[in-house]
């Protein structure tokens, strides 16, 4: 089992910047891909970002490229994602999830943590 525990959302206002932080702890030894996902209200869950267990490739969703970039400190067993620019279409729930088949969609991703609020103002 893993556990993931997120934290850094909180409320910025557009154009702003936030990181998030997922740690993960128990049977971290385990090679996993690790992701972020966000939901928005009355939208479906998509894909934001991912990362390989080795943090040679990663994946970003259209959508933010260019302003998001995920990266992994594996010592740490911690995932980031460093968001610039943003935007308020960026408010969402964000959720770190751990485990999927390929970072493209994070897949069957076994593992998630309980979410972290990002709220953006106009």
């Amino acid at each position: 089992q893993v556990q993931l525990v997120e934290s850094g959302g909180g409320l910025v206002q557009a154009g702003g910047s936030l990181r998030l932080s997922c740690a993960a702890s128990g049977r971290t030894g385990t090679r996993y891909n690790m992701g972020w996902f966000r939901q928005a209200p009355g939208k479906e869950r998509e894909i934001v970002a991912a990362i390989s267990w080795n943090g040679i490739g990663t994946f970003h969703a259209d959508s933010v490229k260019g302003r998001f970039t995920i990266s992994r400190d594996r010592g740490k067993n911690t995932v980031y994602l460093q968001m610039n620019s943003l935007k308020p279409e960026d408010t969402a729930v964000y959720y770190c999830a751990a485990g999927g088949q390929t970072i493209g969609t994070m897949s069957s991703s076994p593992y998630w943590g309980q979410g972290t609020q990002v709220t953006v103002s106009s």
